[in-house]
C-alpha cells in the first residue's frame, strides 16, 4: 500500500512532527480527496498541549477543503475533479492534516461557485457545531429546507452567544438570524461590536466590563435569559459569569472540554468535562457540554454559504515552507492567542 505525509502529535505539548501513514483506497460510497486547505482550531491546541482524548502520535485536523481525486464504485453525487470541503474526523484516514483523506461522500459539500477553498475551510466544524448545539443541546428548531412562511415559535425570547466573535459564535448569531430570533444578545471585545450587530446580535456585550452580568440581565428583563450558548467554555472566564446570569428555567450549552487552565507557552493547561461541577448552577438550570462531532446533511452548509445566509469568515493565512513549518506556526498561534475573529487557514499538501 502506498502512504502520505501527515502532521501528527508526538507528545504532551511537543512541537509536531511528520508521519508516513497508508494512502486508503477508497471503498462503497467513499471518495478520496487531495487536502489542499485546513483552519486549525482550539482542539488541535487541546488535544497536543493537553493530550485531550487522544493516543500520541495522532493525526489531526477535521476541516478539510480539496479536490476528489478518487471515487469508489457506489458514489453519486462527486466525481474526479470537484472541488470540495467538509467536516472529517472519525478515523486517521478521514483527518485534515494529510496530504490525502479518505471518507464518505456525504461527509463533503460541492464548493459553491464564486468562492474560494480557503473561504469554505472556515466553515465545516463550527458550522456543524451551531446546528447540532442550537437543536440537540437548546432545543431550538431548525427546519430544512426552511419553509417560507416559518415563524420561530420563541422568536422574542433572548438567546446569549457568550463569544459571539469566536467562529462557533458568529455562525451561531448568523444562523439565528435566519431562522427569525430578534432577540440574540452576544458578547465580545468592544472592538468587534459593530461586527456582530451586522451578523444579527440586537445588542453586544464587552465581557471585560466589571457590570456585564448586571448589563446582561437587565436587557434580559422580566423572562431572563432562557438559553445561553457559551463558545468560550472557560471555568472562570465564561461559566462563572454565565451562573450569575442563568435562572430556574434556562438552558445552557458549553462548548467542551471546560477549560480550567489555558495552554500557555509556560504553563500547561488543565480540563474538565463535568459543565454541572463547573460552576455553582441555580436550582432548575439544565447545563449541558457539547460534543461537537456530528454529521449533517451536505446540502445545507453549500447553500447558506453561497445563498448568504452566512459568509466565510476572515482568514489568516499562515505560511511556511513544508506543511509541518505551516501546522506547527498555526498551534503556536493558536498558544499564545492571536487569532482574533478570524481563522488561522494553511495549505496542507504541496502538490498540485
Amino acid at each position: 500500500m502506498s502512504t502520505h505525509a501527515a502532521v501528527a502529535t508526538v507528545g504532551i505539548k511537543a512541537p509536531l512532527g511528520m508521519i508516513q501513514i497508508p494512502t486508503v483506497k477508497p471503498t462503497g460510497e467513499q471518495v478520496r480527496v487531495r487536502v489542499e486547505w485546513t483552519a486549525s482550531t482550539p482542539l488541535d491546541l487541546h488535544q497536543n498541549d493537553g493530550g485531550l482524548l487522544v493516543k500520541h502520535p495522532q493525526v489531526l485536523g477535521d476541516g478539510t477543503a480539496g479536490t476528489v481525486v478518487e471515487t469508489a464504485s457506489d458514489v453519486k453525487r462527486l466525481k474526479v475533479g470537484d472541488k470540495v470541503f467538509g467536516f472529517t474526523w472519525r478515523s486517521q484516514a478521514e483527518k485534515a492534516h494529510q496530504e490525502y483523506c479518505t471518507a464518505e461522500e456525504w461527509l463533503f459539500a460541492k464548493l459553491p461557485e464564486g468562492f474560494t477553498l480557503t473561504e469554505a475551510v472556515t466553515l465545516p466544524n463550527n458550522f456543524v457545531t451551531v446546528f447540532h448545539t442550537l437543536t440537540t443541546d437548546l432545543s431550538v428548531e431548525t427546519p430544512w429546507p426552511k419553509p417560507e412562511s416559518y415563524v420561530a415559535k420563541h422568536e422574542n425570547a433572548a438567546i446569549l452567544i457568550w463569544g459571539g466573535s469566536s467562529s462557533v459564535g458568529q455562525f451561531a448569531v448568523q444562523i439565528l438570524r435566519y431562522y427569525g430570533y430578534k432577540n440574540v444578545l452576544a458578547t465580545a471585545s468592544r472592538k468587534h461590536h459593530g461586527r456582530l450587530r451586522s451578523l444579527g446580535a440586537k445588542a453586544v456585550f464587552d465581557y471585560n466590563d466589571s457590570d456585564v452580568v448586571s448589563l446582561i440581565m437587565k436587557e434580559g428583563g422580566e423572562n431572563g435569559i432562557p438559553l445561553v450558548l457559551d463558545c468560550i467554555g472557560s471555568k472562570f472566564g465564561s461559566i462563572a459569569p454565565i451562573s450569575k446570569i442563568a435562572k430556574h428555567g434556562a438552558k445552557i450549552a458549553i462548548l467542551l472540554p471546560v477549560i480550567v487552565r489555558d495552554s500557555t507557552v509556560t504553563k500547561d493547561p488543565e480540563y474538565e468535562m463535568d459543565v454541572n461541577a463547573a460552576a455553582d448552577w441555580a436550582d432548575g438550570v439544565e447545563a449541558r457540554g457539547v460534543r461537537t462531532h456530528f454529521y449533517l446533511e451536505p446540502d445545507i452548509m453549500p447553500t447558506m454559504l453561497k445563498e448568504g445566509i452566512v459568509s466565510p469568515q476572515k482568514q489568516r493565512i499562515v505560511e511556511g515552507a513544508t506543511m509541518l513549518e505551516r501546522a506547527q506556526k498555526a498551534m503556536d498561534l493558536l498558544r499564545r492567542k492571536e487569532a482574533r475573529m478570524e481563522r488561522l487557514v494553511w495549505r496542507v499538501s504541496d502538490t498540485s
